[in-house]
């Protein structure tokens, strides 16, 4: 004989409270995603030209170069992960449009930019590795920028890139 006792009151509270929270949690593990209509522009470049940690002299001509790079395309958002060499590369284009650069993790940092902005222009400075989770997040069939001074711009339609145009930053007098 299996003998039910009634549960008190207090337990469906604590129940009740265990799932509620375990939702919460759950909710908040949840991977971000790209938009299934995102309709996003991302101009990606890789930082500029390096030496050791800090941006070489080459590579701050290169940085100073990215606004006029840019300058046909109305930027909505700078993306940068938290390096210092890519926080380096964006800051003239910083100063140069109003800009914020906006720190966020490389990880899935194509979704975070499509949610932040479904229709808008943003432009991310990376470096190799993330470039190219980057471009597999994107879905991008051509290679990722991984030379100082490509600049490929990437339309989005929907959860894939549509198009990708290849552009260059020089480290040179414009």
């Amino acid at each position: 004989m299996i003998k039910i006792f009634p549960v008190p009151y207090f337990m469906h509270s604590v129940r009740f409270l265990t799932a509620l929270l375990f939702a919460t949690i759950c909710g908040a593990c949840t991977l971000p995603v790209i938009p299934d209509d995102a309709q996003s522009t991302i101009l990606a470049l890789r930082h500029a030209d390096r030496s050791g940690d800090e941006l070489s002299s080459k590579g701050q001509v290169r940085a100073k170069n990215l606004p006029a790079a840019v300058a046909a395309y109305d930027l909505d958002a700078i993306y940068s992960p938290d390096i210092a060499r890519n926080i380096a590369t964006a800051e003239p284009l910083s100063q140069a449009t109003g800009l914020p650069i906006t720190l966020i993790p490389k990880e899935y940092a194509g979704a975070r930019m499509t949610q932040g902005h479904p229709d808008g222009t943003v432009l991310w400075v990376g470096n190799k590795d993330n470039l190219r989770a980057l471009w597999s997040e994107l879905g991008a069939q051509d290679p990722a920028p991984q030379n100082y001074g490509e600049l490929f711009v990437v339309k989005m339609q929907g959860k894939s890139a549509a198009s990708v145009t290849r552009l260059h930053v020089p480290a040179g007098p414009p």
